[in-house]
């Protein structure tokens, strides 16, 4: 058995904001442009795109301004003003607040933040609970924790913890709450989206302790340990092997 390493890592650390997002040049062009049109007219937001026009040529002569995001983001900002206040009726000043471009970037970038958030929630809620089954492990009374929806990715955190080696007591308790149908895999969903987020040895492993105890009530888990040996060394065969014990002792099915 694998001695459990004590960590106290974290995704971000508590009270330290997270990374901000990269710097967009494209994107501040557009927004510099929008803050000072505000409250123009089509004659002044064409006068505007002259002078962007006459900078965008001198620009042009100099190879280190051939690669200018920003620039030409402005530019192409101010020609689509001029275009949406000349179908605009006369009189109409530019307002950021009823331009529908803009609107559909705020609320992409609403959306976009409220993802990273919830991200940055998840990240912190498996980081607690991987800390939490270590400090199981450590007193040895892992085996007696219920596992809880989302237990796939803390195994995956722990493992990732681990440099990425497989634990076999976390993967063993697994698969034996798994086949068991403890925790929240009583529910027949949860044990169904498993086979997508645990890996084939896990689930095999699980799928033969269910179909042992089917064959053998009441066996002691000491007595099943090669299962898991078993799973880790093929657990292609080892899933057939299930699948045809648990035929052999189903009534009506055929072996």
């Amino acid at each position: 058995m694998i001695t459990p390493r004590r960590t106290t890592r974290r995704p971000f650390a508590p009270g330290i904001a997270p990374p901000r997002e990269p710097v967009d040049p494209a994107r501040i062009g557009r927004r510099g442009v929008r803050r000072r049109a505000k409250g123009m007219d089509a004659g002044a937001v064409a006068a505007a795109l002259e002078e962007a026009l006459f900078y965008a040529r001198q620009d042009s002569r100099h190879e280190d301004q051939g690669d200018d995001i920003r620039g030409r983001a402005e530019l192409a900002e101010w020609e689509r003003l001029s275009r949406l206040l000349a179908a605009a009726a006369p009189g109409t000043v530019y307002d950021p607040d009823a331009d529908d471009v803009v609107q559909a970037e705020l609320a992409t970038d609403a959306a976009a933040a409220a993802s990273r958030e919830a991200e940055l929630r998840e990240a912190a809620r498996i980081a607690a609970r991987a800390d939490e089954l270590q400090a199981l492990r450590e007193l040895g009374t892992l085996e007696q924790t219920e596992p809880r929806e989302g237990d796939e990715a803390v195994r995956d955190e722990l493992t990732r913890r681990a440099g990425s080696y497989v634990q076999p007591d976390v993967d063993a308790w697994l698969a034996r709450a798994l086949a068991a149908h403890r925790g929240h895999y009583a529910d027949p969903a949860a044990r169904e989206a498993a086979a997508g987020l645990l890996h084939p040895p896990l689930l095999a492993h699980a799928a033969l302790l269910a179909a042992l105890a089917q064959v053998v009530p009441g066996a002691d888990v000491a007595q099943l340990q090669f299962a898991a040996r078993l799973a880790a060394a093929d657990s292609e065969a080892v899933g057939e092997l299930a699948a045809f014990l648990t035929r052999a002792v189903t009534p009506g099915s055929r072996a």
